[in-house]
Order: C-alpha cells, then sequence, then structure tokens
C-alpha cells in the first residue's frame, strides 16, 4: 500500500477510536451511560448484520459457535464499552483511554500465564515500560479511590480477555460476521444493563443524536472496516503497532472538546506507555533489520 495512503488510514482509524472518549464524555450529559453505549453498539451491530446478510457472508451454523461470538460480545463490547462509558463519569476522557489501551501489555501477561505463549525480552521490557507508565500516571493526577479509576482498568483486562478469546476461536468465523453480531449482542446486554442498573435518561436533541450516531457509525462501523482493512493490506505486527496512537488521540480529543487539563505527569506516563505498547507489538524482523 502506498505509504501516505497508509498513513492516512491508519489516522484516520486511530482518531476515530480515541474520539469516542470525549464524545462519549459529551454525550453523558444527554444520555445515561449504559445506555449510550447500549445504542451505539446496537445501532452498529444491526447495521453492521444487515450488511453481512445482503453480502451472503459466511454465518455460523452450530449453537456452539453462537455462544462463543456471545462470550466475546460479553467480553469486547458490554465490558470493554461499559467500563468506559461508566468510566467517564468520575475520570477525564484522556485518563480513561490511557487505561483502556494499556490492553496490549495485559495480553502478553495473560497469554504467558493462560496460553503458555512465548515473548521476546525487547516485548517483556515493553510491558514493564508501559506498567511504569501506569504507575506514574494513576500516582500523578488519577485518584485511585476514584471507581472510574478501576472501572478504567477493568476495560484494559476485559479487552485484553476478548484479545486471547479471539486468538483462540477467531480463525474459525468470518471476521466481519464475528464483529457485526459480537457489537449486536453486547450492545444489548447493554441496554438490558442500562435498564436495570441505572435510571434511564435519554434527552434527544440534535447534538445527542449526531453523538450516537458518531459513535454508532463512524467510531464503530468506519472505524472497524478501515481497521480490518488495514490488517488485510498490511503485515498485522505493522498495523497493531499503531494502536498506541489511540490513547494519543484520546487524551488530544479531551484537551480540545472538554478542555481537560493536560497534567504533565500524565503526558509522561501516557508517553511511556506508547513506548510500551510499542515495543510489545514491534514485529520480530524490524529489530533484527536494526541490528544489523
Amino acid at each position: 500500500m502506498n505509504k501516505a495512503l497508509f498513513t492516512l488510514f491508519v489516522t484516520i482509524t486511530t482518531g476515530l477510536m480515541g474520539s469516542s472518549f470525549a464524545i462519549g464524555k459529551i454525550g453523558l450529559n444527554y444520555v445515561s451511560p449504559l445506555f449510550l453505549v447500549g445504542l451505539r453498539f446496537t445501532i452498529a451491530g444491526l447495521l453492521m448484520s444487515a450488511i453481512v446478510i445482503l453480502l451472503k457472508r459466511s454465518h455460523p451454523r452450530a449453537p456452539k459457535e453462537w455462544l462463543q461470538i456471545l462470550v466475546v460480545g460479553i467480553f469486547q463490547t458490554t465490558g470493554v464499552m461499559g467500563a468506559i462509558f461508566l468510566s467517564l463519569r468520575t475520570i477525564t476522557a484522556g485518563e480513561s483511554s490511557i487505561l483502556t489501551f494499556t490492553n496490549p501489555l495485559l495480553v502478553v501477561i495473560f497469554s504467558t500465564i493462560f496460553l503458555g505463549t512465548k515473548y521476546r525480552l525487547v516485548q517483556w521490557l515493553g510491558v514493564l515500560v508501559g506498567f511504569l507508565g501506569v504507575f506514574i500516571t494513576l500516582g500523578a493526577k488519577l485518584d485511585i479511590q476514584q471507581f472510574g479509576t478501576f472501572l478504567g482498568i477493568f476495560s484494559a483486562v476485559s479487552w485484553a480477555t476478548a484479545t486471547l478469546l479471539l486468538k483462540k476461536w477467531g480463525s474459525s468465523f468470518d471476521t466481519w460476521v464475528l464483529t457485526a453480531y459480537q457489537m449486536l449482542f453486547g450492545g444489548i446486554l447493554l441496554l438490558l444493563g442500562s435498564l436495570v442498573f441505572e435510571e434511564v435518561k435519554l434527552n434527544l436533541t440534535a447534538l445527542s443524536i449526531f453523538i450516537i450516531l458518531w459513535l454508532a457509525i463512524m467510531a464503530s462501523i468506519v472505524q472497524f472496516a478501515i481497521w480490518f482493512f488495514l490488517l488485510q493490506k498490511e503485515d498485522s505486527g505493522k498495523v497493531s503497532s499503531f494502536l498506541f496512537l489511540a490513547p494519543f488521540f484520546g487524551v488530544i480529543f479531551g484537551w480540545i472538546l472538554l478542555d481537560e487539563t493536560l497534567h504533565l505527569s500524565t503526558l509522561i506516563g501516557g508517553c511511556l506507555i506508547l513506548v510500551g505498547i510499542y515495543l510489545v507489538n514491534k514485529p520480530k524482523k524490524q529489530f533484527k533489520n536494526q541490528t544489523k
């Protein structure tokens, strides 16, 4: 792929990932957290499900396969996104994005413990650097007594768990079908959770409708479409190494849209987390080339 086009697509998809934190926080002024994120992914899941049906993509047939998609949806959509939007009530969009995107570091630890995966020394160095960044961020500005901090960490744990499940089950599914239905199932569960665990608030205005549609279409469907396109066209390790841009955009959008303060300690901790994630995802062959 043309380098300029690759850079443009990476910037768009990670920018859309990061934008959802600040835009979602604005949306909480109009819609209760679980209901907002439930609407986001139910709408996105319905639209994507209609698309994969019209395109006649291969669908699962066995009940076990549908159950696996449901489980992925519980962790990837219900767990991750529910925790993120609840965390935004008490911590900033930038802080929530930084905590959430520590998930690649957790993947290394969980894969080693539960799957027996072997990682290179430089990847473990990335884990240590990343968690040093988390420590600096938490110790500086984040109030560890705030429940939102724990929710931000839980979102990373849930995302890492979903990643391991996708490594184990994902190869047996059509990627687009899996994405569509895990979003739909996860979104429906979030709507049900909203009815049970919160006082549902829905104030429909031009801005709130725009926010819901932005989150459902631009920050979900379009973002996933570009991300999967890049994974198909380029080396997955190369593409994944750019995931560290998402929390950077989360902090930037929080600063621009919400006037969140850019504390030096948060920036230093965030940068260390980015370096850690970069080291974890850096393809092995690139390190070999650099040592020649």
